[in-house]
């Protein structure tokens, strides 16, 4: 193999790692996602929605964020964030922790409307906090969704990068060091 495309390959064992790390966290935020509810079975906002349930969701949307996070500044931090998978792959990984940055504080203003909804004077002002708060809710978990998606889309990467080392292996084998030159006439070397 040449030494261009070895310093261009994620080491396998780093990048199944990182697969697996990144299948885990998807799947958590995906899981936030369809089970952080505020409508109730009927489809509608609750009279009285709960302000420390909601709080709760802006609280674990944060920690989720903060791995998010966490991970994207670890592998900005690799070596390999310079390869061309890994370019790609710290891309996805930015615009996962943008996201789920963005889930966490929507939650939050969600969580801030229920409060400010018992206290609301008309049923005009009633109305309009209410819907805050459906789109708000909506907004932060298709932002957890969207973060899942790039999440997804890294590990996808990162699996095509191992498949493109799967096929070199076979043609880096081939290439071995030298033959050594045939023997002279007469078996004397010189």
């Amino acid at each position: 193999m040449t030494p261009g495309i070895h310093r261009d390959l994620i080491p396998s064992a780093e990048a199944h790692h990182l697969i697996g790390t990144l299948n885990v966290m998807k799947d958590k935020l995906l899981n936030a996602a369809e089970q952080w509810q505020l409508l109730d079975e009927n489809g509608d906002v609750p009279a009285t929605p709960s302000y420390p349930a909601l709080l709760q969701h802006a609280a674990d949307a944060q920690d989720l964020s903060r791995d998010v996070f966490r991970l994207t500044a670890d592998f900005a931090r690799s070596p390999h964030r310079t390869t061309s998978a890994g370019s790609t792959v710290l891309r996805h990984l930015a615009t996962a922790a943008t996201m789920s940055s963005h889930a966490a504080s929507h939650f939050s203003e969600t969580a801030e409307c229920a409060l400010a909804l018992p206290r609301s004077a008309t049923p005009t002002d009633r109305r309009y906090l209410t819907n805050c708060m459906v789109n708000d809710h909506a907004s932060a978990r298709a932002f957890l969704r969207r973060s899942s998606e790039s999440l997804r889309d890294a590990a996808k990467e990162l699996d095509d990068h191992l498949g493109f080392q799967r096929f070199l292996a076979p043609l880096t084998r081939q290439e071995g060091p030298p033959l050594p030159p045939p023997p002279t006439p007469g078996g004397r070397r010189r």
